[in-house]
């Protein structure tokens, strides 16, 4: 059986992301599987599991907007920059006061750059930066920019900082943690990590895997399944005549124009235009509301272009 849709997971402290994916490709018999966005193993909270057509939004997911709660010890630094790794360096945090955090919290805000940790999954020369540095070697990281939105002081019990943090694609809380650190000059590490939401998937209404593995037991899991293009809510929405969608099945440009008597090439509540006003892509539905596909605008042709186009289920 196919099944297309995204599961909201709340997962559980000491499993992989992989072995999540690897639970719910078994529960469901659905071979194509994926996460949207990794959590390392002693990270907790939302994890957007794609099945069937929804792994093909993933990487929209992956764009999405973050939030996660840390915990940050200070006085202890590692090599992993979280609670897992050897100890690097120690130092005193006794003196430090809530106004100093929060002083070292500011320009830890806003386009920062920011060095990926040597545990971590980035590519150098073709292998993983954890690969080389299981093996003892270490190597220069080039820094990239990275969005920090948001970044509130929750709790100060020493030597325990507690964070909030809304962030781009590519932040590594890991890193955030050990520049506060090296900010304050007794080193810190990442001590506990929730994410609190992926895009609109927040952790109030994630499944816990028990909650999931018994819905799957007594057969109404797919109360949990979300529809694919709820990922896209965001874009607006056009519903387009019969013509037009079998152009865009078949991954035709088309122009999309107003048409109220509902024989044109598109219609709703607006026209769209031929220079895009709301941006670069859109979500398109038929007549009977079955989710189409994305279609993205093409300036110098003025016409949208399917860039991912979905069969019914």
């Amino acid at each position: 059986m196919t099944v297309d849709g995204i599961l909201n997971i709340n997962k559980p402290w000491g499993k992989t992301s992989f072995s999540i994916v690897a639970m719910v490709k078994r529960l469901t018999g659905e071979r194509r599987v994926g996460h949207a966005g990794t959590l390392d193993p002693a990270a907790t909270g939302v994890l957007p599991v794609c099945l069937g057509q929804g792994t093909r939004v993933i990487r929209f997911l992956v764009d999405a907007t973050k939030a996660y709660q840390a915990q940050i010890e200070l006085g202890i630094a590692t090599d992993t920059y979280d609670a897992s790794g050897k100890i690097t360096q120690r130092g005193d945090p006794s003196g430090i006061s809530q106004g100093q955090l929060e002083a070292a919290l500011i320009p830890l805000c806003g386009l920062i750059e920011q060095t990926p940790p040597m545990y971590s999954a980035v590519k150098y020369h073709g292998k993983r930066l954890y690969e080389l540095a299981r093996a003892g070697i270490e190597v220069e990281r080039k820094s990239r920019p990275t969005k920090i939105h948001q970044l509130e002081l929750i709790d100060w019990q020493p030597p325990v900082v507690t964070i909030e943090v809304v962030c781009g694609k590519g932040t590594y809380i890991r890193s955030l943690a050990h520049d506060l650190g090296q900010s304050l000059g007794c080193g810190a590490n990442l001590k506990s990590l929730i994410r609190l939401r992926c895009g609109l998937f927040d952790i109030r209404d994630a499944v816990s895997v028990p909650q999931l593995e018994d819905a799957f037991r007594y057969g109404y899991w797919q109360h949990f399944i979300y529809p694919i293009d709820i990922v896209l809510s965001h874009w607006t929405a056009i519903v387009v005549s019969d013509e037009t969608g079998q152009a865009i099945r078949n991954g035709r440009p088309v122009v999309l124009e107003k048409d109220d008597s509902g024989k044109g090439t598109g219609y709703l509540k607006q026209r769209i235009p031929a220079q895009s006003s709301f941006g670069n892509h859109c979500r398109a539905y038929t007549p009977d509301g079955c989710f189409l596909g994305v279609l993205r605008f093409n300036s110098e042709s003025g016409q949208w272009q399917p860039e991912k186009v979905f069969q019914p289920s």
